[in-house]
């Protein structure tokens, strides 16, 4: 009668584990949805991409594995004739303006209405409706009208030489979303993953081969019988060698370089778990998710507008935290923590684990420095850009004469 009981309860449990994960499939993984939102616009004439007649009428893109966190931020791999890589698309969602969750409110990161620019709009308009946004997302940058040129360019999806009412609302609505902002800016950089091709504001990027950075996703029932201290050590078990580790960090260090101070201002990265970031064969560093890394003149922006009881109330993401002004109950604009003694803090165990003996003692040294700095970059510049570059050096220096580098 026992081992029936004990039967019958595994088979109970078993059974509600399988219901709570498909039920948690159903309501995350909408790509059908999506891809049918997208192609019944495309097929009305309201949007045009590179990927459309791929994804709609070929039907030669597909979406395979669901990989969806948010149910209105769709994740799936993506095959596309030989090219491999991650389709990402945007779906309804009840608004939302909480600084806890998406910085992007609904109206910009929603799937757009594909309403603007409307119709009869010149070119030049265009040109124009693109710096106004550009200048809103990134500050007043002197060469604004540049990336719109660029932005024009992308946006000629076919080549042809002209711009379609249905390409340049394409276009427009991505440009609502962080990610591609950030993937423009640093097009010409190998931190990003390349746009493969897009269709309204659906897109295909560039897959990522190994991520996370480091660490294992492990079943939650598991998770509950493994020890703190083995679980840890877990974290570093599929990791490349010590050199290979070393030029990926680099690769991180160089991004926090890129996107401070750039060529079209400075970008606040708020979500520096491992998770945002991976590397590709050559152990190219890579980032996998760039939708919090978001631009600080938006940023200081939105910040500014939240109200606060306590500096927990200010936090965006899970790494952009300023401070609560009681007097106000408002968000203060400058955040506690550059981007640097994040990045720094993600690398710490990762770089430190297996490093040459020779080296292991002042790279832990120069480490903590870095995790040690306070308030934004651009009160310390000179010494943030100091710790950079002697991170940078020091792991430089020990790969540069192998191959690994």
């Amino acid at each position: 009668m026992k081992y029936l009981f004990f039967s019958w309860l595994a088979v109970f449990v078993g059974s509600w584990i399988v219901y709570v994960e498909y039920s948690s499939y159903t309501e995350l993984c909408r790509g059908h949805d999506c891809k049918n939102s997208i192609c019944d616009k495309y097929r009305k004439g309201v949007i045009d991409g590179t990927a459309c007649s791929s994804l709609c009428e070929k039907e030669t893109l597909y979406l395979g594995k669901c990989f969806t966190a948010k149910p209105n931020s769709q994740v799936y791999s993506g095959n596309w004739g030989d090219l491999q890589g991650v389709i990402k698309c945007q779906m309804e969602q009840a608004p939302h303006y909480d600084l806890g969750g998406e910085m992007e409110p609904r109206k910009e990161a929603a799937p757009a209405a594909f309403n603007k620019p409307t119709k009869g709009t010149s070119v030049e308009k265009f040109r124009e409706m693109i710096i106004s946004h550009l200048k809103t997302k990134v500050g007043d940058q002197a060469n604004l009208a540049d990336l719109a040129i660029q932005v024009l360019s992308f946006t000629d999806s076919n080549k042809d030489g002209h711009i379609s009412l249905p390409e340049a609302r394409s276009t427009w609505a991505l440009l609502q979303l962080n990610e591609f902002l950030l993937a423009l800016v640093l097009q010409e950089r190998d931190h990003t993953p390349k746009l493969l091709g897009f269709c309204g504001d659906l897109y295909m990027m560039e897959k990522v081969p190994y991520s996370p950075l480091y660490g294992i996703s492990l079943p939650w029932i598991i998770e509950l019988w493994i020890p703190a201290g083995l679980r840890r050590s877990m974290e570093q078990w599929f990791t490349p060698s010590w050199p290979h580790k070393a030029k990926i960090s680099i690769g991180l260090l160089e991004l926090v370089e890129d996107i401070f101070h750039g060529t079209y201002g400075s970008f606040l990265m708020c979500d520096v778990r491992t998770t945002t970031f991976g590397y590709n064969e050559r152990y190219d560093f890579k980032v996998m998710d760039a939708r919090y890394i978001i631009p600080e003149a938006t940023f200081q922006e939105r910040i500014r507008q939240q109200r606060c009881n306590v500096d927990e109330d200010c936090l965006y993401g899970t790494d952009c935290l300023t401070s609560c002004d009681l007097t106000k109950h408002r968000c203060t604009p400058e955040v506690t923590r550059p981007n640097l003694a994040k990045a720094c803090d993600t690398l710490k165990n990762y770089i430190l684990r297996g490093a040459p003996s020779d080296l292991s003692d002042e790279l832990e040294k120069q480490l903590y420095a870095c995790i040690a700095l306070k308030g934004s970059a651009e009160q310390m510049e000179i010494e943030h850009s100091l710790i950079l570059n002697n991170l940078k050096t020091l792991l430089w220096k020990k790969i540069s004469h192998t191959k690994d580098s």
